[in-house]
């Protein structure tokens, strides 16, 4: 299977994530919709700041240009917010998927999907 058709089938294509993106821990991305426009630039500082609670909170979370306000994460996970719309982030062993959502869904089914794509990349070596 194709990484776009992971960003198309399983992310976009349920209707939850309205835009996401699939990126290696440098930045450089795997494969996008084409409505979230990130650079390598940005996606590296915030993989680089997984876990980081001070810095992500200070600064909020840059995703195409947009700054998010930082709720919440772990080592593992991001969780930002503007407006009406809202990031869900999870960095794997090899990847980090960004995926964006915008009312009327909610942050928990956006996490549900994304978590769900994060464990099986887990589940085999990505």
């Amino acid at each position: 299977m194709s990484w776009q058709s992971y960003i198309d089938d399983h992310l976009v294509g349920t209707k939850v994530v309205s835009d996401a993106l699939i990126c290696g821990h440098d930045g450089n991305v795997w494969a996008t919709s084409p409505k979230l426009k990130a650079t390598p630039q940005e996606l590296k500082k915030v993989i680089d700041n997984i876990g980081n609670t001070s810095v992500l909170s200070e600064n909020g979370v840059m995703v195409g240009g947009v700054k998010y306000m930082y709720l919440s994460g772990t080592d593992q996970v991001i969780r930002a917010k503007k407006g009406k719309a809202g990031l869900h982030i999870m960095k794997t062993t090899q990847a980090v998927i960004v995926s964006r959502y915008e009312e009327p869904t909610m942050p928990e089914q956006c996490a549900t999907i994304t978590e769900k794509l994060g464990d099986y990349f887990l589940s085999v070596g990505y």
